[in-house]
C-alpha cells in the first residue's frame, strides 16, 4: 500500500491527561452499574419509584452525558494532534 510522501507521519499513541479523562468518562458508568450492592435497595423513593430503578435510569442520562463529553474531548484531542503533526510540532517535545 503506497503512502503519500507529503503526508505527515502519524505519531504513536500517547497517554495524555485528556485521554485519561476520556477513559474515566467511559469507565464510570460500568463501575457504577457493576457495583450492585450500592443501589440494591428500595429507599429513598423518588415519586414513588424505588431507588433501585430511578438510580439506573439516572445513569442512562449520566452515561449519555459522559459519552458525549468523551467524544468531544477525543475529537478535540485528535484535531489538535493532527494540526500539530501538520505544523511539524510534537506536543510531547514542547514540554
Amino acid at each position: 500500500m503506497a503512502t503519500d510522501p507529503g503526508a505527515p507521519e502519524p505519531k504513536p499513541a500517547a497517554v495524555t491527561p485528556v485521554r485519561v479523562i476520556i477513559g474515566l468518562c467511559l469507565f464510570a458508568p460500568f463501575g457504577a452499574m457493576f457495583w450492585v450492592g450500592s443501589y440494591a435497595k428500595v429507599e429513598p423513593m423518588l415519586g414513588g419509584v424505588p431507588f433501585f430503578y430511578w438510580y439506573q435510569m439516572a445513569w442512562v442520562l449520566i452515561s449519555s452525558a459522559l459519552t458525549l463529553t468523551a467524544y468531544k474531548l477525543w475529537k478535540r484531542d485528535r484535531t489538535s494532534r493532527r494540526t500539530g503533526a501538520q505544523n511539524g510540532q510534537h506536543r510531547d517535545e514542547e514540554r
